[in-house]
C-alpha cells in the first residue's frame, strides 16, 4: 500500500498545483513539504507531522484522517526509544561514581563557578570605568540621544490576508490593477502584496477577517454587508461612503 506521503504527492500532481503555491497558501516550508511527500520525516516529532498533514490535507480537500493514520504507522516512535537507551546508558555510569569522585568533582565545579562570577564582576567594572571618563560634548550628547530614540518602522509594502468564515464575494486591486474578483468559499484564505495601495469591495463584510502586514482587522461589518471602496495603504485602512 502507498505511503501517505506518495498519495497527496499524486493527488497535488493530478490537481496540477506547484509544490511552490502549497508553500505559499499553507505556510509550510518547501523542505517539509518535500519530507512528507518523500516520506523522509526520521526525527521530527510526530505531533508536528501529524499537524503538518492536517493543514496539508485540508488545502487538497481531503479527509486527514484518511493519511494521518498511515503516517504514524510508518514514522513510528524510534525517537523515544533512542532517548530511553541513552537514559539507560547515562544512570548505569552515574552508579560507577564512587563518593570520592563525587567529592572531586564538586570541588571543580565550585572553582569554575567562582573563576566565572569574578571575570563578569571585573568586566561590569571596566565597562563602567570607560564609559564614566569618556568626555562627551552637549552637542554629540544630544546626536546620540537622538539616534537612540525608537522609531516606528515604516513597511515597505502592504501584505494582505483574508479568511472566509462564509462565501464572500470579493473585488480586490493592488497598485490600480484588479488581480482578484470571485467569490472567496468558506474556509479559505488568498494573501496579496501591493506597493502603495490596496483597493476591496466585500459582498458580505461581517463574514471575513483581514491581516494587514500581520494585524489582525475583524468586524469590519455585518452579515450581509456591502462595503466598497475600502482603501489600504502603509498609514492604514479607510472605508469610503
Amino acid at each position: 500500500m502507498e505511503s501517505a506521503g506518495v498519495r497527496l504527492k499524486k493527488l497535488r500532481l493530478e490537481k496540477g498545483i506547484p509544490l511552490e503555491e502549497v508553500h505559499k497558501k499553507t505556510r509550510i516550508h518547501l523542505d517539509i513539504l518535500k519530507a512528507i511527500e518523500e516520506d523522509s520525516f526520521l526525527n521530527l516529532n510526530p505531533i508536528y507531522i501529524k499537524g503538518f498533514l492536517k493543514i496539508y490535507c485540508k488545502f487538497l480537500g481531503v479527509d486527514p484522517r484518511d493519511y494521518i493514520s498511515d503516517y504514524r504507522e510508518t514514522q513510528g516512535m524510534r525517537p523515544v526509544y533512542q532517548r530511553k537507551e541513552s537514559t539507560s546508558l547515562f544512570k548505569a555510569n552515574l552508579l560507577k561514581i564512587t563518593p570520592p569522585n563525587l567529592i572531586y568533582i564538586k570541588k571543580i565545579v565550585f572553582v569554575v563557578v567562582l573563576i566565572l562570577i569574578s571575570s563578569i564582576g571585573l568586566f561590569n567594572l571596566g565597562k563602567n570605568i570607560s564609559s564614566k571618563s569618556r568626555p562627551v560634548s552637549k552637542k554629540a550628547g544630544l546626536a546620540d540621544q537622538s539616534v537612540k530614540l525608537p522609531q516606528t518602522p515604516i513597511p515597505t509594502a502592504i501584505r494582505l490576508l483574508i479568511r472566509a468564515k462564509e462565501d464572500c464575494w470579493i473585488q480586490l486591486k493592488t497598485d490600480g490593477k484588479v488581480v482578484f474578483q470571485s467569490v472567496l468559499k468558506k474556509g479559505r484564505f488568498e494573501n496579496w502584496e501591493a506597493e502603495s495601495k490596496i483597493e476591496l469591495s466585500l459582498g458580505n463584510a461581517g463574514v471575513v477577517d483581514l491581516e494587514v502586514n500581520g494585524k489582525l482587522i475583524s468586524n469590519l461589518g455585518r452579515r450581509g454587508q456591502v462595503l466598497k471602496n475600502i482603501l489600504i495603504t502603509k498609514e492604514g485602512i479607510s472605508i469610503g461612503r
